[in-house]
This record gives structure tokens, sequence and C-alpha cells, in this order.
């Protein structure tokens, strides 16, 4: 019974990483530093292996696919996709 009950509790600490995504507006990227700025402020350090399009910029919009512990905090970004590019500067993108 002891045994039992020890197995479950370490189940339940035992908990495995979780995918998830997010998808925002590009303000700002240094490549030097591998940072990443969102229009709403949050910034994402990028690992230096990770495919990031050459042309990355402002206005660009992208989503960043990442694993998560839990309450534990990201572990991993796995990767990055534009969704569009930034309209060209004197565009208004209208119809």
């Amino acid at each position: 019974m002891r045994h039992l009950f020890l197995a479950t509790t370490l189940a339940l600490f035992a908990l495995p990483a979780v995918a998830d995504e997010t998808q925002g507006l590009v303000l700002a990227y240094d490549r030097q530093a591998n940072l990443l700025v969102m229009n709403d402020k949050t910034v994402w350090e990028l690992p230096s292996g990770l495919l990031i399009p050459a042309d990355l910029g402002a206005g660009d919009r992208v989503a960043l696919f990442y694993e998560t512990a839990g309450e534990d905090g990201m572990i991993a970004i796995d990767s990055l996709n534009r969704i569009a590019s930034a309209l060209p500067a004197g565009t208004d993108g209208g119809i």
C-alpha cells in the first residue's frame, strides 16, 4: 500500500512539458542579441539554432511555438513562423 501511495504521489509531480503558441506583431528584432520584441512589449530570447526568416522585421505577424513545464515556466522555443509580412512604407493596405 505504501508503494502505491508513493508511486501515485511521484506521478502527480512529474508533469510533462506542454506545447503552447503565441501570435503577435513584431515591434523590433535584434539579430545580434537574438531578441524579439513584440507589440505587447513581451521580449523573447530566441535560441541560436532557431530558423528565423532573414528579412524578419517590425510589423511582421509571427507565431511562436514553445514548450512549458506548467508553473515552472518556459522550457524551449521550438519554432518561429511568419504569418504575414509588414506592408512597405507608404502603402495603406486598402482595397
